[in-house]
């Protein structure tokens, strides 16, 4: 399923407690993404900082949140690169969208009669 995202205008950063270096910065997206663009879009913007030392305090694991990209560790000199970045990552996002999906590793009835013996071993 196609899937096509673009930042909005709200973008607000945000202190870390004392000790963390750089805040948190929140961009709002135009909708809630599924896992699978968020996952692309993660491993997309790290592709787009390989190499790029000032980015040493930037935490990369699971940075969509709900309709939020939350970046966490950005400095004020890295902002102005990581931004551009970030719209290529996103970008690259969107258009591997456009692909196929991934075939199921097994069909719907098998994951739901797993999710079945699972919750019946909760009781």
């Amino acid at each position: 399923m196609r899937e096509h995202y673009h930042t909005v205008s709200r973008v607000r950063g945000e202190p870390l407690p004392a000790g963390h270096v750089g805040v948190r910065v929140c961009v709002q997206l135009s909708g809630r993404p599924s896992r699978r663009w968020a996952h692309d879009l993660g491993a997309r913007l790290a592709n787009e900082l390989v190499g790029n030392a000032r980015v040493g305090h930037l935490r990369l694991n699971d940075i969509v949140r709900c309709d939020q990209i939350v970046l966490e560790g950005v400095e004020e000199s890295e902002a102005t690169a990581l931004g551009q970045a970030l719209e290529r990552a996103i970008d690259a996002a969107n258009e591997a969208s456009a692909g196929p999906s991934p075939s199921p590793n097994v069909p719907q009835e098998e994951a739901d009669a797993v999710a079945r013996k699972l919750a019946a071993g909760e009781r």
